[in-house]
């Protein structure tokens, strides 16, 4: 392994442009990391759905060979696992009442910034939800999902 390269179960494909800049190459451009398989294997977590996955992908050139063919499947709209820290936010935020920054950050001991960043990250660019915020006298600012 190369000091500062990519770790095992890594592989370097053609960044998108909302993808993180791993590092530039001057043949190859912008690129990026996606764990492999044996990635999520070694650090005990659940890989993303097969579609999800860039198996498929030349690591070179950063297009999947069914793109090249023209037979790509549209994925799947992103969705969250039952019972996770995710879908237990987004049913507090669901409540009639809503919830507070201070609530959650009590009920899954995160830290302020980390549920802004779960609220605007998570919930709202990537699963497109409409979290709408007001001034509750008493409360303060108060999160809902419509």
């Amino acid at each position: 392994m190369v000091p500062g390269g990519p770790g095992i179960g890594d592989v370097e494909l053609q960044a998108k442009p909302q993808d993180t800049v791993w590092r530039e190459d001057k043949k190859k451009g912008r690129l990026t990391l996606r764990a492999t398989p044996a990635a999520f294997e070694a650090l005990g977590i659940e890989p993303p759905s097969r579609a999800e996955t860039a198996t498929d992908t030349d690591a070179v050139h950063g297009t999947s060979r069914k793109a090249k063919k023209g037979k790509v499947k549209e994925k799947p709209a992103p969705s969250t696992r039952a019972n996770s820290k995710q879908a237990q936010l987004i049913e507090m935020l669901k409540r009639r009442d809503g919830a507070t920054i201070e609530e959650i950050v009590k009920k899954f001991d995160w830290q302020a910034h980390t549920v802004r960043g779960a609220i605007a990250g998570a919930l709202k660019k990537k699963l497109g939800l409409k979290v709408d915020s007001e001034k509750v006298e008493g409360r303060g600012r108060v999160y809902r999902i419509a």
